[in-house]
């Protein structure tokens, strides 16, 4: 379990600290109560094992110090695990939603493993739309525990333990209560309806997708007739239509392959990636209090554009949207990280930009109003797309490849003389990576040694 923890490493969801201080503790629990909740890990090193320095005596006073800086005052839930040469404690915070601040005054949130203090216009909209989260946890009306799709539960139930690595030991309704999809008395939340409903849009109407594919750049044709091949209304639980709509989308992309220098590449229309994660994030994070109109993916034939209804969240903006991470409805997005269809909040919109560009197409365009967030997606390549290979290369490997392609071959003293300043190991080790990936061939032996392109 502890391996996995490292093997994640500090992110939205989790903080390593090997040496845990009061203040550092306090600062963690503050931004993740504001952000997304989060567990904190205690008495570990980088490698796994125990620091031997902290014991649960000395854990509980820690933990009871740093919440007395919290305001207003926190509950947060602590475990401990006894491994070789110590103890390994797991503090979980809740998401909150009440905006807390240390005593100090200083309101932090989670970003991207770190913890960062808010401005005062910042702290102000996390104030405005804090509470948003609440109404996930609403009762629906005239909705029972029997309107529940159980095949969908065992499913979700078997990936939250698969996630978690611990089978879960109480009832599966004593679950669907801890992640807010069950209140107490066994009414089924906004929250669980969406994720678990055999029918959530009889009671939540306009909570589904509409897939559209258009037959050229506008909706309509020509002549003002109705310009699309292709309709599909899709239903049911979140993870259902998230699967549903990838298959429609998969279906209705054009496929090829490019040849570029060494490597075939199969290229899709749109990479799968960036277009997962656009759906994955209008299902997650749109508003499902607006009942006027559902998610809608429109194809067209220069571009893709995913609409959900609802502004941003909290204090994101267009501006600070690739840096900052704030979830509208944190029980649907917990649930789904679960399921798998996230897997490391707040990177969905970087791995958007990243998988565009490296496929040789535009950069995602955000749009942002009042009442609906869209990504559009372009098909127009304005350069070769960038093999896998190639994004992992660093700055010399690229020069040796230049050489070889100015002159045919290059030895190590021909590397090292167009890169004097690295140790001939760190050179010969680079060649040997270039050589492994399947780039380059290695020819000859010892002096005689060259390398050439596979």
């Amino acid at each position: 379990m502890i391996s996995d923890w490292l093997k994640r490493g500090s992110g939205q969801l989790l903080a390593v600290m090997p040496e845990p201080d009061v203040d550092r503790l306090a600062e963690t629990i503050v931004a993740f109560a504001n952000a997304d909740g989060g567990t904190i890990v205690l008495g570990i090193d980088e490698s796994g094992r125990s620091t031997g320095a902290v014991y649960p005596e000395e854990i509980e006073a820690m933990l009871q110090d740093a919440l007395r800086q919290c305001r207003p005052l926190l509950e947060v839930e602590c475990q401990q695990e006894e491994i070789a040469g110590g103890f390994v404690f797991y503090v979980r915070v809740p998401r909150s939603t009440e905006l807390h601040s240390l005593a100090d005054g200083r309101v932090l949130i989670r970003r991207k493993g770190e913890n960062h203090p808010l401005s005062g216009e910042e702290i102000r909209h996390l104030a405005a739309t804090k509470s948003t989260g609440d109404y996930e946890v609403q009762v629906v009306p005239g909705a029972t525990r029997d309107d529940l799709d159980e095949e969908v539960i065992q499913e979700f139930l078997q990936r939250w333990q698969e996630k978690q690595r611990r089978p879960w030991t109480r009832s599966v309704d004593d679950l669907l209560v801890q992640i807010g999809a069950l209140t107490e008395e066994g009414q089924p939340t906004v929250a669980g309806l969406l994720l678990f409903g055999q029918d959530p849009q009889a009671f939540l109407p306009k909570s589904g997708l509409v897939f559209v594919k258009f037959l050229g750049m506008e909706p309509r044709g020509e002549r003002g007739e109705a310009g699309y091949g292709r309709r599909e209304d899709v239903g049911g639980p979140l993870a259902r239509i998230i699967q549903r709509s990838w298959t429609i989308i998969m279906e209705e992309m054009r496929t090829g392959a490019v040849v570029k220098g060494l490597e075939r590449i199969e290229q899709t229309e749109y990479p799968p990636a960036a277009v997962r994660e656009a759906l994955v994030n209008a299902v997650a994070h749109r508003d499902y209090r607006l009942r006027g109109r559902p998610i809608e993916v429109r194809m067209f034939t220069d571009r893709m554009e995913i609409i959900s209804p609802g502004g941003l969240p909290g204090y994101i903006t267009l501006d600070n949207i690739v840096e900052e991470h704030f979830s509208r409805n944190p029980r649907i997005v917990g649930a789904l990280y679960y399921w798998g269809y996230i897997e490391e909040l707040g990177l969905g919109i970087d791995l958007m930009i990243e998988q565009m560009t490296a496929a040789g197409l535009p950069p995602p365009e955000f749009r942002a109003e009042p009442y609906l967030f869209s990504v559009t997606l372009y098909n127009r390549r304005e350069r070769p797309p960038i093999a896998q290979w190639q994004r992992t290369m660093n700055e010399r490997q690229m020069k040796a490849l230049e050489y070889i392609g100015r002159y045919g071959r290059i030895t190590n003293r021909e590397y090292q003389a167009i890169c004097p300043h690295v140790s001939p190991e760190t050179l010969r080790l680079d060649l040997a990576d270039l050589v492994e990936k399947g780039v380059l061939i290695k020819v000859g032996d010892k002096k005689g040694t060259y390398y050439i392109l596979r």
